[in-house]
């Protein structure tokens, strides 16, 4: 039997008019969360150049900082280091009315630490096992856990690492650390899969993308995030501009002529 052929990859002009009927419907849950004081937590996982950081940016763009907050922390301190290896990140956990969007989360453990040698095998051991039961204290808790992780494509993912090589507003994005990893395809392969079979939880399952076509990932991340977080519209009253008062009116142009402007080449 023939294999199917993959899906077209979604042209821009569909992916922007769907992204901007989801992004609304974002904009209805963000008031929703504020309104019912919902504490929700996002976490991205994947390989890198699986897409995560476009995702969360289309995710995050129309809705208001304070409300969806995104959460990238970078290599612990000296001081975190000693302490309880989850602690750094229970202390960015959501406070009511909070949507917390971790780019990287306290599975690091089960990855890159792992695979790099950054964590004994008696940490990583210990991490899969006290893992579902801080998860299921969270849930407990009262707080919505979205687990994701963006499955890109042995192929895809060289694809995308070659076009950050070759452009220099993508150069950043590749760091030693991504390099290395590109060679230990199937060592995090292996990692991801012990993973799951630790972490999969009735409390807190993980829902898989793919995410060799950007545009449709992005499109089903806010679309599960939406339907996983139950929510209504709340009706806001219209806003009306007042009346501007010209008491004390003066030419306040006039007082800005001895200040110095910013060039206008453009």
């Amino acid at each position: 039997m023939a294999k199917d052929k993959p899906a077209e990859k979604m042209k821009r002009k569909d992916y922007e008019q769907e992204l901007e009927k989801l992004q609304v419907e974002l904009c209805h849950l963000q008031e929703w969360v504020k309104a019912e004081k919902l504490k929700v937590i996002v976490i991205f996982e994947g390989r890198d150049a699986a897409g995560k950081g476009g995702t969360i940016k289309a995710l995050t763009e129309k809705v208001s900082p304070r409300v969806f907050r995104v959460c990238a922390l970078p290599a612990p301190s000296d001081r975190q280091k000693t302490q309880l290896f989850l602690q750094r990140y229970i202390e960015q956990f959501p406070a009511g009315g909070e949507i917390v969007i971790f780019d990287r989360s306290w599975y690091n453990r089960a990855g890159v630490e792992y695979v790099m040698g950054f964590c004994s095998p008696a940490e990583h051991k210990r991490f899969l096992e006290l893992c579902p039961l801080v998860e299921k204290f969270a849930v407990d808790a009262g707080i919505i856990l979205i687990k994701l992780w963006l499955e890109v494509g042995m192929e895809e993912q060289q694809l995308r690492f070659q076009a950050r090589i070759e452009d220099p507003l993508r150069q950043w994005k590749l760091s030693p650390m991504d390099t290395e990893s590109f060679g230990r395809w199937y060592d995090y392969s292996r990692a991801r899969d012990m993973m799951f079979e630790a972490t999969d939880t009735r409390h807190a399952p993980w829902r898989l993308i793919r995410s060799d076509d950007k545009r449709r990932a992005r499109l089903n991340v806010i679309s599960h995030i939406l339907k996983t977080i139950p929510y209504k519209k709340i009706a806001r009253a219209k806003v009306r501009l007042p009346k501007r008062s010209h008491k004390g009116r003066y030419n306040d142009q006039a007082s800005l002529r001895r200040m110095k402007f910013v060039e206008q080449r453009y």
